[in-house]
């Protein structure tokens, strides 16, 4: 689990047009590589985290559909903080990223079907992953400060939707 040096309430932290450098400079090529690897990994997944929620919404003006929108936000906002990553190395996303689209798709979809309990338990189960993915990736590599801030950041948002996940979840038994 992260620290709780971060402030999960905040959706959507402020960039500012200083806050995007360019990376990478006088890097290993080894570290360059795990570094690219970790942010299209850490980008992909994003994606599905977001379509997952994105597909579980329903019309419905509930308590949870206000709490999917928010984390639908909160996950395409890191998103766009692993695809900046990758332009300010110099990367691009990788195509196959489409195809996380269809999982989120996928996964959201189906647990809408099978109701309320169905998408909290999809939502833990998901972010728990992405929660074990991030913890690895700041392991494993070694991120320029900035890159390792947002990662960090990122991570604390996934344990706080796991956080409330389980009390959803918990308040339906």
């Amino acid at each position: 689990m992260s620290e709780k040096k971060y402030d999960i309430e905040i959706l959507r932290p402020e960039v500012r047009e200083e806050n995007i450098k360019f990376k990478g400079e006088g890097f290993s090529q080894e570290r360059l590589a795990k570094i690219k690897k970790g942010l299209l990994t850490l980008h992909t997944l994003e994606i599905m985290a977001t379509n997952i929620y994105r597909f579980q919404i329903t019309k419905e003006k509930s308590e949870l559909n206000k709490f999917l929108i928010a984390a639908m936000l909160n996950e395409m906002t890191h998103i766009q903080d692993f695809e900046i990553k990758l332009y300010e190395y110099g990367w691009k996303p990788t195509p196959l990223r489409y195809a996380y689209l269809t999982l989120g798709f996928i996964f959201g979809t189906f647990s809408r079907l099978r109701g309320a309990k169905a998408i909290l338990q999809m939502g833990i189960w998901v972010e728990s992953q992405a929660v074990k993915h991030y913890s690895e990736l700041l392991s494993d590599i070694e991120w320029d400060d900035d890159t390792r801030l947002v990662v960090e950041k990122d991570q604390a948002d996934e344990d706080g939707h796991i956080a409330r996940w389980k009390a959803l979840l918990a308040a339906q038994k």
